[in-house]
């Protein structure tokens, strides 16, 4: 079992080549171990890992009243648990009440899906304990996970026991540890690939995911790993991305990215300017997170994640730090990296390079179920298919497809309300989980996405050709951002809102213009900006979409604008 602090955390703590700053941080290599918040506290008093061996043997025995809270607000999240939100709580009362008063006796439960990848048996069993234990819930999230709601204590012993059966975990999906990481989701299939990341995401998992050494860091470390030249992986808003490169004189390795993330203080990654060579991968991953852990900033929660550090530090020191501390040597100077050439989400149907298909499918906002699941895998295996992908996008796809078995897992798939030819609005809106279901959201999200996508495509189906096809609207129940808010062409931050009359609704601040990595704004990435009083209510949302929209193909400068690029530059009084 885990210690609370291993040998090689109080190595680490020992060793301190920079002065104890005057008020400290929180440093381990700095300021020692000793705990500077309640979170640390309870991380250092008894390693998350531990709980799974009491949940097992005595809460799930006991029942939920026997979870004192240190575990059940807590080391829990080491597992994939979340208790969820108490139904019936509007969202104006969620910075009013206290974890006890938000939280049901149920759990949110975090399937962990490194690189997304699924074989049609995994998905079943997914689908099957959503059925018997989750009351049919399942969504997809944009970290490429399953989301599980309604589950009991009780139940958590059988639900691993199914999940771990057919290789399958919770370990880590949540907590201050290494989540899950993203990697493409048409890795080792797609003929455009420089390099299959699959053998790293697998090394790093095999070897780390688990490890007490490295699961008590700061807050979250978020890892990306793609070699696709769409850059489907979100590189930009990872603690540590790696980007497949072809160096003219090295070959294919990746380009390195560090210090991405968004919350309430976006910050999008820096390139540190090397090349990892295919064998340096893991090496490097290690060396960056044990960074992220000794280095780190552990007083203030808010400013203990990876991209305060690298703000602080710079790229550079960084790189030093790396590779004389940690390393032990250095890496090849890197180049500059081409834009993506093509989308990254994948929906549709497309030739692998052995000759089958990957068919990319559209969940609206992510969210399905486990009796689709279990329908999915059954489609894809109908059509030869045993293996399945989920995608940083929401989405989902069916590998290895004859070309003959095509037009029959259409067919069926839209059946279940999955397509692989959506609209704009359904195929590039993002929604969190919302006050469905989470603790901190303030308004809905789910449901309003699905009413404004039914709703735009009808009142613009008079200028659907006109529409830019990469437009995409991503929406967040509260600051937090785990829908990408900043990022998107519309991201909206969900708050209750004052309006006009003196009532208070729920509602949205209006973010515009962001972007990521694309085919279509030349890979750079921007964060949206706000306008001053710029809120709209959740019920005048589709009423603004429309307005914006329309605005938008009135006034660009010429066809190939694109959103992002007019609504950065256009008058204000055109963006309300």
């Amino acid at each position: 079992m885990a210690k609370s602090l291993t040998q090689q955390d109080k190595a680490a703590a020992t060793k301190k080549p920079t002065p104890r700053s005057a008020k400290p941080n929180g440093q381990w290599k700095i300021d020692g171990t000793e705990p500077l918040n309640d979170n640390e506290r309870f991380k250092l008093e008894d390693n998350g890992l531990n709980v799974r061996e009491r949940i097992e043997n005595e809460y799930s025995k006991e029942g939920f009243d026997s979870i004192p809270a240190d575990d059940l607000r807590g080391r829990m999240r080491w597992w994939g648990m979340y208790t969820q939100r108490k139904q019936g709580i509007d969202g104006g009362r969620t910075a009013k009440l206290s974890p006890e008063e938000l939280e049901d006796h149920y759990f949110m439960l975090r399937v962990r899906i490194d690189g997304g990848q699924l074989t049609t048996e995994q998905a079943r069993v997914i689908g099957e304990i959503s059925q018997e234990f989750a009351r049919d819930t399942a969504d997809i999230t944009d970290r490429q996970n399953i989301q599980l709601h309604w589950i009991q204590i009780e139940d958590a012993p059988e639900i691993w026991r199914r999940l771990e059966a057919v290789g399958l975990s919770t370990t880590e999906a949540c907590g201050d540890v290494p989540r899950v990481i993203l990697g493409s989701p048409v890795a080792g299939v797609d003929a455009d690939e420089l390099i299959d990341p699959t053998v790293y995401i697998e090394e790093i998992k095999e070897k780390f995911i688990g490890d007490p050494d490295l699961s008590n860091l700061p807050r979250k470390f978020k890892t990306a790993i793609t070699g696709n030249p769409s850059h489907d992986v979100v590189h930009e808003i990872n603690d540590i991305s790696l980007v497949a490169v072809n160096h003219p004189e090295l070959g294919v390795g990746f380009s390195f990215w560090v210090g991405g993330g968004l919350s309430t203080n976006p910050k999008l990654a820096e390139n540190v300017g090397v090349f990892v060579k295919p064998e340096q991968v893991t090496d490097v991953w290690l060396g960056t997170i044990k960074i992220f852990r000794d280095y780190g900033y552990r007083r203030l929660r808010n400013r203990a994640r990876m991209k305060f550090l690298i703000n602080d530090w710079g790229v550079e020191k960084f790189r030093e730090v790396l590779e004389n501390e940690y390393l032990g040597y250095s890496l090849a100077d890197g180049i500059e990296m081409p834009a993506p050439t093509k989308s990254g989400d994948h929906v549709g149907v497309f030739a692998q390079k052995d000759g089958r298909n990957f068919v990319g499918l559209n969940p609206t906002v992510g969210r399905i179920s486990g009796t689709t699941l279990v329908k999915l895998a059954e489609l894809a295996e109908a059509a030869g298919s045993k293996r399945v992908r989920t995608t940083p996008y929401q989405k989902i796809l069916v590998l290895d497809v004859p070309d003959q078995e095509i037009d029959a897992l259409l067919e069926g798939i839209e059946e279940l309300g999955l397509t692989a030819n959506p609209s704009i609005f359904r195929r590039n809106t993002i929604a969190c989980t919302g006050i469905e279901y989470c603790k901190l959201a303030i308004v809905d999200t789910k449901k309003t996405a699905i009413d404004a996508i039914d709703q735009l495509e009808k009142r613009l189906e008079d200028v659907k050709e006109e529409l830019p096809q990469q437009f995409n609207v991503f929406i967040n129940g509260c600051p937090n951002a785990c829908a990408r808010t900043q990022t998107a062409d519309i991201g909206l931050k969900g708050q209750i809102i004052t309006t006009d009359e003196g009532e208070q609704v729920p509602g949205f601040q209006v973010h515009l213009g962001g972007t990521l990595a694309d085919y279509l704004n030349a890979g750079s990435g921007n964060v949206g900006k706000t306008v001053r009083g710029l809120k709209v209510a959740s019920a005048d949302l589709v009423d603004y979409l429309e307005r914006v929209l329309r605005k938008y193909l009135d006034t660009r400068s010429t066809e190939e604008e694109t959103f992002a690029v007019w609504a950065q530059s256009a008058d204000e009084e055109l963006l309300v």
